[in-house]
């Protein structure tokens, strides 16, 4: 029973990763491994679930119906399991959290870890992507970014507010002069992050009592929130980021804030869980921790 149940949490991330690589990737496995799970699970059904291609596959009708019933199945599982443990003492089982890959990297990991060391009987699974995740789709207990769910049947927690700060390198501004206002951001290369399929080219900054949003431009673009500070801190352009992901290098003067008096508005990060009549008790705990770890204040520029 163990095996089948697992072959459901594989094949349920392995949609959400949408193909083999990445699914290995945030399994901790292989493609060759996921390849050959993935087949012993068709012949076992004698169907065929998904069609895939060199770089993703896609479900057929009787993969995405399959893949409906898993989510709906684990979702009873775990709830089974959370009311089975309640007043049970220790919280136990496997968590899977996803998070923004900087502040994942810098902040969270951190806290996951001395979450592990006070919980010994819970494994943590860590997923870092700029990519948002679903949480009920993707196997997931706790998803973490900075665009809120809409979906229906999913509990969204703030656990972070913060701003959003447009900086460079102490070089490039020597090099290329201090934006005084927005407009003056047509005269210099900006770095843009690239969300989905959506380049970001337009930035927003206070105007009085508005909003007014400037179209930028620059010739570096990613998908990856780590390559936007490289890039920034290697003085290849101005970059627009959240405060918490370089509160160090503003500390250390890697980086400069500009356009100050234009605050480029608020950002949060949300925590999404999926709704269930028990939360279990190890996601209970650990949201508990989280929120009392960004609770306590950090070294660094705060808002």
């Amino acid at each position: 029973m163990a095996d089948e149940i697992s072959d459901l949490r594989r094949f349920v991330a392995m949609v959400a990763a949408g193909n083999l690589s990445a699914a290995a990737r945030a399994m901790g496995s292989s493609p060759a491994v996921m390849s050959r799970h993935l087949t012993a699970l068709e012949n076992r059904l004698g169907v065929r679930l998904v069609t895939r291609t060199s770089r993703r596959f896609e479900l057929t009708d009787e993969g995405a119906l399959f893949h409906e019933r898993c989510v709906g199945i684990l979702a009873e599982i775990d709830e089974a399991e959370a009311e089975a443990a309640q007043g049970a003492g220790q919280p136990r089982g496997s968590l899977r959290i996803s998070a923004p890959l900087q502040w994942g990297r810098r902040v969270l990991a951190p806290i996951i870890a001395d979450f592990s060391a006070g919980f010994p009987m819970i494994s943590a699974h860590l997923v870092l992507t700029d990519t948002s995740l679903d949480v009920v789709g993707g196997g997931l207990d706790v998803a973490i970014g900075a665009v809120p769910p809409q979906a229906s049947g999913v509990i969204v927690r703030k656990i972070l507010s913060g701003r959003r700060v447009v900086c460079a390198a102490p070089g490039y501004l020597r090099d290329r002069g201090m934006p005084a206002t927005p407009d003056d951001l047509k005269d210099h290369d900006c770095i843009r992050l690239v969300t989905g399929h959506q380049d970001v080219d337009r930035w927003s900054f206070r105007d009085g009592d508005g909003v007014r949003t400037i179209d930028i431009r620059g010739k570096l673009s990613t998908t990856s929130t780590e390559v936007v500070n490289a890039w920034v801190l290697a003085g290849h352009g101005i970059a627009s980021r959240a405060e918490w992901d370089i509160a160090p290098e503003l500390e250390a003067g890697r980086l400069v804030p500009c356009l100050e008096p234009y605050w480029s508005g608020p950002i949060a990060l949300y925590a999404s869980y999926a709704s269930r009549r028990h939360l279990p008790p190890r996601i209970r705990a650990f949201m508990d921790f989280l929120t009392a770890a960004l609770a306590r204040p950090v070294p660094g520029p705060r808002p």
